[in-house]
């Protein structure tokens, strides 16, 4: 079983910076890809970050340039640093890890951002 906490969600002025972590703990293999995923209220979940184990990375247009996800595998950890925050960032943000067949989630953390 893998166990996903993430951390370092909160409450942001517009144009701050918030860089949240999720660790990954139990048996976590051989890791395919790790992800963040953000779902506003009332909107449908989507896809912010995603970085495979090449390294290569994938992100949604409406954070290119303002977020960066990445990851230490020894720590079984990925990060997403997010850089000048807008309102409409505002989302519950899940990690997710691809493990074999499976894919793992995080509880949730709460980002908001707001002045």
């Amino acid at each position: 079983q893998v166990q996903l906490v993430e951390s370092g969600g909160g409450l942001v002025q517009p144009g701050g910076s918030l860089r949240l972590s999720c660790a990954a703990s139990g048996s976590v293999g051989s890791v395919y890809s790790m992800a963040w995923y953000r779902q506003a209220a009332g909107k449908p979940r989507e896809l912010a970050a995603r970085i495979f184990s090449g390294g290569s990375t994938n992100y949604a247009d409406s954070v290119k340039g303002r977020f960066t996800i990445s990851r230490d595998n020894a720590k079984n950890t990925v990060y997403l640093q997010m850089n000048s925050l807008k309102p409409e960032d505002t989302a519950v943000y899940k990690c997710s890890f691809q493990i074999g067949f499976r894919t793992y989630w995080g509880q949730g953390t709460q980002v908001t951002v707001s002045s």
